[in-house]
């Protein structure tokens, strides 16, 4: 799929990565110059390409700085992952690429004030029916950490009344199980009643669902609108914030891993960051030895 085809893919991918993983401006720039300059360096082709070819790429990336080969080899790793979630291939052969030593940077998150802020801007909006539809997003993002994909493509019944769980087929189609609050579901219960009969999607859009762009730019919105700075919200930083405040709360790592989809608990680990204090406090209040003298 090389030419128009690498390009066109490429473009998705950017667009999912702006929507759902809330990439910065100057990712997504070296992301494309990084994925359009293996398309042309690969004779065949970027999306068709295999482990072999893959592996020949990597080896022309010898001579650059540690941290140039670490972003090449995420693009690359992040873009085939992408078209085997997506369908356009079955194998994934970016495992082939050098995986470098390039820091994991810590999730945007959300205060809970912030998080305020956000539903006191609905509850002042007049009950029309984007409001009650951003309403339902907007909880189902915060409320169950969904992926802004998952989100925008959810079946019309995914989510029964007085069922405060859903099925939901994520990256790689794995199903898992997520929670949907009481205040989720009357949020979609509303929302639902103004939907004319039949329909294949929650959040339909024309022919299809709604759109991850705009789903990205109903929530940069509202965020203008609560007087918060939009650069600081996206769809996947409201999932954030769902985790944060999760553990906050008291949440088991490992249930945290299942609600997110998260294969590998070390991306999980990841929020652990977030609550350091109450960590120790928790240590020094519940440890066996907290309350034994030292010898």
């Amino acid at each position: 799929m090389s030419g128009a085809g690498d390009r066109e893919l490429i473009a998705r991918f950017l667009e999912m990565m702006a929507a759902e993983a809330g990439s910065a401006r100057n990712t997504l720039l070296a992301y494309r110059a990084d994925l359009e300059g293996a398309s042309a360096g690969l004779p065949g082709g970027l999306a068709r390409a295999d482990e072999a070819a893959l592996a020949t790429l990597a080896e022309s990336w010898m001579t650059l700085a540690p941290a140039t080969i670490a972003r090449r080899g995420t693009a690359l790793r992040r873009f085939f992952a992408f078209l085997r979630d997506e369908g356009f291939r079955e194998d994934d052969p970016g495992e082939a690429l050098p995986r470098g030593r390039a820091r994991r940077t810590l999730p945007k998150t959300l205060g809970t004030a912030d998080i305020d802020r956000l539903f006191a801007a609905l509850a002042e909006r007049a009950p029309t029916p984007l409001t009650l539809r951003l309403t339902a997003l907007i909880e189902l993002l915060y409320g169950s950490g969904l992926r802004a994909t998952e989100l925008v493509s959810l079946p019309r019944r995914a989510i029964r009344p007085g069922q405060p769980f859903a099925i939901l087929r994520g990256k790689g189609g794995k199903e898992r199980l997520v929670p949907i609050s009481e205040r989720a579901l009357e949020a979609v219960a509303k929302w639902s009643a103004t939907l004319p009969p039949g329909g294949d999607w929650l959040f339909p859009s024309g022919k299809r669902h709604l759109s991850r762009i705009r789903l990205y730019q109903l929530v940069k919105e509202l965020a203008a609108e609560a007087g918060l700075d939009p650069a600081r919200i996206s769809p996947h930083v409201l999932r954030h914030a769902f985790a944060t405040h999760l553990l906050e709360g008291g949440a088991d790592l490992r249930a945290l891993q299942a609600m997110l989809g998260h294969a590998d608990i070390a991306t999980t680990q990841i929020y652990t960051h977030v609550d350091s204090r109450r960590l120790v406090e928790l240590v020094n209040a519940r440890h066996p030895l907290a309350d034994v003298p030292a010898a």
